[in-house]
């Protein structure tokens, strides 16, 4: 289906149609607030607001750890171990490191 030309040079003459290209092109592109800068604005609050969950949970996690650690002298000697290499005095710690394959 064909567009006519008359109808398309009618448009162009109308001043409502213009006003309202003019105004949606504004809103669009030249505005303070347009509607592109807007899209970008939104689509960063959604990916802080992913990253505050994400940070939320891990502070929850570390209280809970933070919390055990505390409360059971079990957990706090397999911690020691484990992240800072801490042994008794009549034991030997032996660290066993993979190969990388190449």
């Amino acid at each position: 289906m064909k567009f006519p030309k008359a109808i398309f040079f009618r448009l162009l003459k109308n001043k409502y149609f213009l006003t309202t290209l003019a105004f949606i092109l504004y809103i669009t592109i030249f505005s303070q607030n347009n509607l592109i800068e807007r899209l970008s604005a939104v689509k960063d609050l959604n990916k802080l607001e992913a990253q505050k969950e994400y940070y939320l949970n891990i502070i929850t996690e570390n209280t809970e750890k933070i919390k055990e650690l505390k409360t059971d002298q079990a957990h706090l000697e397999k911690f020691a171990r484990e992240e800072y290499l801490m042994k008794k005095s009549n034991e030997d710690i032996f660290i066993i490191q993979k190969e990388i394959q190449k």
